[in-house]
């Protein structure tokens, strides 16, 4: 067992460190104060490298979880080390981050067995629309706090958020669309717009919508959640105001929301939709390649802001080509 005393430990320099280590010693006796400990670990999102070694980004918010845990332990009768690590000996950058991958994946793939019997029952209209929509919120919850700790935008997370998506749209037709006020473009101006990373169809085709239609000078970053970048507009993000709503998906609804009724812009507006909510409302197939493009983009390496880039000029072809035909 490991016997040492709660202390930090600098192993690489704080600007080019890229691990938090948590190693801990709780006695055999103390068994309630090891599941707490766990189940902190868990909430936390840390993966789990040997026995009672637990491994998370370094960043500020996990230094200070990882300190204050280390005093409970220390609390609670026990002995912890907070070490913070630029290399892992024998285990490359990517294989840590694939260990977190794989334990999102298995977080999301407890929600996506109950996600989809929702589906399949909703689809089969075997269940109310108000049990529907309490028993999604349920699973929703859950997911977010996955979200929240997958610290590298797994594609399992992806998956999940596309399964949800498709839930929601099942949901449409069970009540009538909420009335939103129309917004003025000219109060959306110089603003920056946060958008989860990696983006595909519905994402970059609604950046690309803002800027020629609503700010041409507008900036986009991307974070996991709208709290990261709290002076940006979010969009296509869970639980804000441009995203999706009943049936629509986000470019559907910066159109309404802008009052922006170009023929052209509509007709792309279809094939975002089919390729991003896939339950075939326009039958526009060509947005499925579309979205292929972009993701093949990402697993070519390119940032986020060089698939924007690229992913303007493609939706600035197809704009030239509906406004001809």
């Amino acid at each position: 067992m490991l016997q040492v005393s709660r202390k930090e430990i600098v192993v690489a320099s704080e600007v080019s460190a890229s691990w938090l280590f948590l190693l801990f010693n709780l006695p055999a006796k103390h068994a309630s104060e090891r599941v707490k400990v766990w189940r902190r670990l868990k909430k936390f999102g840390a993966v789990q490298l040997k026995t009672s070694t637990y491994v998370l980004p370094d960043e500020l918010v996990h230094y200070e979880r990882f300190q204050w845990l280390a005093k409970e332990i220390d609390d609670g009768g026990g002995e912890a080390t907070l070490v913070r690590v630029k290399d892992i000996e024998g285990m490359p950058y990517a294989a840590v981050v694939a260990l977190f991958n794989e334990a999102r994946a298995r977080d999301y793939d407890e929600i996506v067995e109950p996600l989809t019997q929702l589906i399949k029952e909703r689809k089969g209209r075997k269940m109310a629309a108000d049990t529907f929509a309490g028993e999604l919120e349920k699973v929703r919850k859950r997911f977010l706090e996955i979200q929240e700790i997958d610290y590298f935008q797994s594609t399992r997370g992806e998956d999940t958020r596309a399964l949800f998506q498709k839930a929601e749209s099942l949901g449409a037709y069970k009540k009538k669309p909420e009335t939103r006020a129309r917004l003025r473009v000219e109060d959306f101006r110089g603003k920056t717009w946060v958008t989860r990373p990696r983006p595909e169809i519905d994402r970059v085709g609604s950046a690309w919508l803002i800027t020629k239609f609503i700010d041409q000078n507008a900036k986009f970053v991307f974070a996991n959640t709208p709290a990261a970048a709290p002076d940006a507009i979010p969009y296509d993000m869970f639980e804000v105001e441009f995203s999706h709503h009943a049936d629509a998906c986000t470019f559907e609804t910066l159109l309404e929301r802008f009052a922006i009724r170009d023929r052209a812009v509509l007709r792309i507006a279809e094939l975002i939709h089919d390729a991003d909510l896939e339950d075939e409302k326009f039958h526009r197939v060509e947005g499925f390649g579309v979205e292929q493009i972009f993701k093949g983009w990402a697993k070519q390496g390119l940032t986020d802001q060089q698939i924007l880039t690229k992913g303007f000029e493609c939706f600035d072809a197809l704009y030239a080509q509906f406004k001809r035909t």
